[in-house]
């Protein structure tokens, strides 16, 4: 197949998985064409059957705010047009979808007929879709979509719930190159941030409020006053035994610098800013931290399980999808600090639940959410559509 995709090319889980997926698309003899404002993060190269259409929008005195997406349609009708694309799959309901589906009618009056499929993500349901400048064109982009997926469960139904979606919504969930996400060994790394050989928590986002970071310094400031240390090391019983690496810039960093200075434990703290490839950190880690207030999947999560990193987060949106209560990790309600800091200790002081977390992790990751497992069902599901579409053809013209 010959599928375009957009995607937001520089913000959020998104994006990532939509440029994962198309060089996995690419790797299985497809020809894959992104169409974005910029390269997308993860594409850091342009590869065999992998090919990158920029959209620029010109500016002029009469436009107050640049119609990008006008530009994004354009653009897709152009690549369409000469590169002869059997879909198109956009990912993020506005305006990739608004405009994807305006593509498709402006194509459909030359003879060409191309299916749009919308991946949702997240917060074009969660937030971006139920504002009311917004709401209304989101709703006629997903049902006027060919094909519709969610990355969850939970969130087909909060689409559901807040849209009137006429049209199925397939659950594809988030993935994991799991020859990637790896545990390796990385005794030097580790060594570097742990002398004492210190266990190592480890969180990963870009720093918004929704996250909830400055909850991880909270959690991380109760784990070394509770000490972790194991059994036979000199230091059991005293505090400490830990380290804290965290990943990713955004508006909450300096409140996280502010609050660790605040609680006296700077010295045990590394911000790391934003890191490409996260999975050296992941590889080292032993405990994954994810207090978020809002996740429609937890594709940082996955990536930890990956790397066999047992994860405590909250218990919203699609995490509970994810991380099993008990199995791969704990899941804790939203805001508690102090279950989510004796959730943490339960596994990095227990050697033996650590073990048997991290292999559950490890499995789940590596069974349900392979991208070996998930490409295949975006194909399957990319051929549904398009034998859809031309059966729809059929019945007109006859």
């Amino acid at each position: 197949m010959k599928i375009g995709i957009t995607c937001y090319p520089t913000f959020g889980g998104s994006g990532v998985v939509a440029t994962e997926l198309g060089k996995a698309l690419a790797a299985r003899d497809h020809e894959i064409h992104f169409i974005a404002y910029d390269l997308p993060m993860r594409l850091d190269h342009v590869a065999e059957r992998l090919y990158f259409h920029e959209v620029r929008v010109n500016t002029y005195p009469l436009f107050e705010y640049p119609p990008y997406a006008i530009a994004l349609t354009s653009k897709m009708v152009d690549v369409v047009r000469h590169e002869n694309l059997d879909l198109l799959h956009v990912h993020y309901a506005i305006p990739h979808a608004t405009s994807a589906v305006m593509a498709r009618e402006i194509l459909d009056g030359e003879g060409r007929h191309v299916p749009v499929v919308t991946t949702l993500h997240g917060t074009d349901i969660t937030l971006v879709g139920q504002d009311a400048s917004y709401r209304p064109v989101v709703e006629h982009s997903i049902n006027a979509s060919d094909g519709v997926t969610s990355v969850s469960d939970w969130l087909r139904r909060e689409t559901y719930e807040h849209f009137k979606v006429e049209r199925a919504i397939e659950v594809i969930p988030n993935f994991v190159d799991i020859d990637r996400f790896q545990r390796t060994a990385k005794d030097h790394f580790k060594q570097a941030i742990c002398p004492e050989d210190e266990k190592l928590v480890v969180h990963v986002s870009n720093f918004r409020e929704v996250k909830r970071t400055p909850d991880v310094i909270r959690v991380f400031n109760g784990l070394l006053e509770a000490g972790v240390w194991p059994e036979g090391h000199p230091k059991h019983g005293q505090q400490g035994g830990v380290k804290l690496l965290l990943v990713g810039d955004g508006p909450d960093r300096c409140t996280c610098e502010e609050l660790a200075r605040e609680l006296g434990i700077y010295q045990d703290v590394r911000f790391l800013g934003k890191q490409e490839p996260v999975e050296e950190i992941l590889s080292i880690a032993d405990l994954f931290l994810m207090p978020s207030g809002s996740e429609t999947f937890g594709l940082a999560a996955l990536e930890a399980m990956a790397c066999g990193v047992p994860v405590v987060s909250t218990d919203i949106g699609g995490l509970p999808e994810l991380n099993i209560h008990g199995e791969t990790g704990f899941l804790c309600p939203l805001g508690d600090v102090e279950a989510m800091t004796a959730a943490s200790h339960q596994i990095i002081a227990n050697d033996s639940l650590h073990k048997k977390m991290a292999s559950a992790a490890l499995d789940r990751a590596s069974q349900m959410f392979d991208i070996e497992r998930i490409v295949p069902q975006y194909e399957a599901y990319y051929q549904h559509v398009m034998d859809e579409q031309a059966e729809a053809i059929e019945r007109v013209r006859a």
